[in-house]
C-alpha cells in the first residue's frame, strides 16, 4: 500500500457539521471559476485544503488515491458526464459526504432528479459570495438547499420513485455506465464493443447485469429509466 492510500481517509468517515468542514472538492472543467470557488471558501470558512478536479473521473480517481473530502461541489455539465450521472456516481462512493451540486441551468426537471438521486442542495453559478457562502453553511449543517425559483410541488413529480431508481443506477460499475451512456446514445453492441475495446460478448453480458440491476426488460425501457432521472442529459 502506497503512503497516500496509507493516509486516505476511509469514506465511511462520520459526517462533519459545517463548522466541521476542513477539505472540500471541487469538481468543475472550468479554471477561472474552479479557482474563484476555491478563493472563496478559503476566504469565508478559513479552509486550507480546497482539492480540484476537472472531470468526473478524476474525481473518482482523486478520492481513491487521497480519500473522502469533507464535502463535494459538484459542476452540472462536465466533459465526461452530463446531468445526473455525477451525483450517483460519487454518492456511491461518498455515502455520508454532502454532494451540492452548482450550475446556470434552473430548470425544475433538473433541480429534483439532482435532488433525487441524493444532492444536498442545488444552487446556481450567479449567486452572489454572500449567498453561496450561507447556502454552502446550511447544506453542511444538514439541510436541503435548492433555488428560490423551485417549487417541490410542482416539480418533485414521483420523486421517491427517482430516487429509488437512482440507488439502483448507483449499482452499476463505471464499466456498466459507459455502456448505459452509449445504449442511450443510440449505439448498437458492435459499436459498443468497438468505442470500449471490449469483446461484443462482454458488451452483452455487461447489459445483461444492466438490465437486471436497474430492473428493466427491454433496451428502449432502459433509456427511458435513465432519461426519467437525468441521468446523462442535463438539458
Amino acid at each position: 500500500m502506497t503512503a497516500v492510500a496509507m493516509q486516505a481517509r476511509p469514506v465511511s468517515s462520520p459526517r462533519p457539521t459545517a463548522d466541521q468542514v476542513r477539505e472540500i472538492l471541487i469538481v468543475d472543467d472550468h479554471p477561472l471559476m474552479c479557482d474563484a470557488l476555491a478563493l472563496t471558501l478559503k476566504i469565508s470558512f478559513g479552509l486550507k485544503n480546497v482539492r480540484t478536479a476537472r472531470s468526473l473521473a478524476a474525481a473518482v480517481d482523486q478520492i481513491r488515491m487521497q480519500g473522502a473530502p469533507d464535502a463535494v461541489i459538484l459542476d452540472l455539465n462536465l466533459p465526461d458526464a452530463r446531468g445526473a450521472e455525477g451525483i450517483v456516481t460519487l454518492r456511491r462512493q461518498l455515502p455520508g459526504v454532502p454532494i451540492t451540486m452548482i450550475s446556470a441551468d434552473l430548470e425544475g426537471a433538473m433541480i429534483s432528479a439532482a435532488m433525487a438521486a441524493g444532492a444536498q442542495g442545488y444552487i446556481s453559478k450567479s449567486l452572489s459570495r454572500e449567498a453561496l457562502v450561507d447556502s454552502l453553511r446550511r447544506m453542511w449543517d444538514g439541510e436541503h438547499v435548492t433555488p428560490d425559483c423551485y417549487d417541490p410541488a410542482r416539480d418533485d413529480t414521483g420523486d421517491e420513485a427517482k430516487a429509488e431508481l437512482a440507488r439502483r443506477f448507483a449499482t452499476l460499475t463505471p464499466q456498466q455506465m459507459k455502456i448505459l451512456r452509449l445504449i442511450c446514445q443510440g449505439k448498437a453492441n458492435k459499436e459498443i464493443s468497438y468505442e470500449l475495446s471490449i469483446a461484443e460478448a462482454t458488451v452483452k453480458t455487461h447489459i445483461t447485469a444492466i438490465m437486471s440491476k436497474i430492473n428493466a426488460r427491454r433496451r428502449t425501457q432502459a433509456v427511458l429509466l435513465a432519461n426519467s432521472v437525468r441521468l446523462f442529459e442535463a438539458g
